[in-house]
């Protein structure tokens, strides 16, 4: 697992709500992606791209997660709270921009 950016800790994240992410994440690990509405596609970002949602009822925000399924990892493109039902411009843009990097370093660009 490759974080690009953000993190998972307490605080901010709610224990049990930190949890729940560990255990999504988890299975992605074990090539089980969680069903809608758990997580769902970003197909805006890129192929094999998805958002694993995370209600913090002792944080009173909902938690998103984009991450990527590759072969040899799942990488984590961006960690952040979400007010409203669509995704940020700004969130996709450093979801594309981040994955592209993680991308040209894995060739050795």
């Amino acid at each position: 697992m490759f974080f690009l950016h953000g993190e998972v800790r307490t605080p901010p994240f709610g224990e049990a709500a930190r949890k729940e992410v560990g255990d999504g994440l988890r299975r992605v690990q074990e090539g089980d992606i969680p069903p809608f509405p758990l997580s769902r596609p970003m197909p805006a970002i890129g192929r094999r791209c998805h958002e694993l949602r995370v209600d913090d009822a002792e944080a009173r925000v909902t938690w998103r997660i984009v991450y990527r399924v590759d072969a040899d990892a799942v990488v984590v493109a961006d960690v952040f709270s979400k007010k409203t039902q669509a995704t940020p411009k700004g969130v996709i843009d450093n979801c594309k921009a981040r994955l592209a990097r993680y991308d040209r370093a894995a060739k050795g660009d």
